[in-house]
């Protein structure tokens, strides 16, 4: 039987939320110690709940929850401030990156680090979203979940040579092509060795690292079509 615990005192952000019952909620928090946690917020849907502008996504929480089983329940929810609110482009890049984490973390698995990575990206997407903090957020990600890229040495253990090209073979790493050679995912060794630095002041590089990122995530998460990406691309396109 699983054992009733109770947390409190626990910085937390709302990933994911969707009604349950006419008054309440399932909400989806990512935890600093805790991971991915699920949590039913008991009266969240009633006009006067005091949780009804709290419970936000992208904004810092401070949530304690007690429990046991799959779902436990929210206990309290504060705002801890100090968190523009998403607008444009860079509300959309902060949904992406909710699905990534839905999508590829595990629940109650741990990540202190990926937590700060998050929090800090959230923070540069105040200030206008820019693709390379998605480029550094999806990277340290796949490290977190232990899918780390190999970008600074091939797969033979050689140095990657920044003129030289690259196809980059999932689960593997970089093989070097010659010059006839041909390759889904092919990228510059310059690009591979700025995304070990994520420095993306050349757009090549960032561009090439785009589409190696896309190819990944796709993997990882088995092909899924990501609501914010085709969402973001409709608008565009309008």
């Amino acid at each position: 039987m699983n054992q009733r615990h109770k947390v409190d005192g626990q910085p937390a952000f709302v990933l994911h939320a969707y009604p349950y019952s006419e008054t309440s909620l399932i909400i989806d928090v990512f935890s600093r110690d805790y991971g991915r946690v699920a949590l039913l917020a008991r009266g969240a849907r009633r006009p006067r709940s005091v949780l009804r502008g709290v419970l936000l996504a992208f904004q810092p929480l401070e949530v304690g929850w007690a429990g046991r089983g799959e779902v436990q329940t929210l206990m309290k929810a504060e705002w801890r401030g100090g968190q523009p609110l998403l607008a444009g482009k860079s509300l959309f890049c902060g949904y992406y990156l909710n699905e990534l984490l839905m999508h590829l973390l595990p629940r109650e698995d741990a990540h202190a680090r990926l937590f700060s990575v998050y929090a800090e990206t959230l923070r540069r997407f105040a200030d206008g979203a820019q693709e390379a903090d998605l480029r550094c957020f999806e990277r340290a990600l796949l490290q977190e979940l232990g899918y780390g890229l190999l970008l600074e040495t091939d797969t033979d253990g050689v140095s990657v040579e920044g003129n030289a090209r690259y196809g980059y073979e999932i689960e593997r790493g970089p093989v070097r092509l010659a010059g006839t050679d041909a390759s889904a995912l092919a990228v510059s060794g310059r690009t591979l060795l700025d995304l070990a630095r994520e420095d993306f002041s050349d757009p090549r590089s960032l561009a090439e690292a785009k589409q190696l990122m896309r190819t990944l995530i796709g993997h990882y998460t088995g092909g899924r079509h990501l609501a914010s990406r085709r969402i973001f691309r409709e608008l565009q396109e309008l």
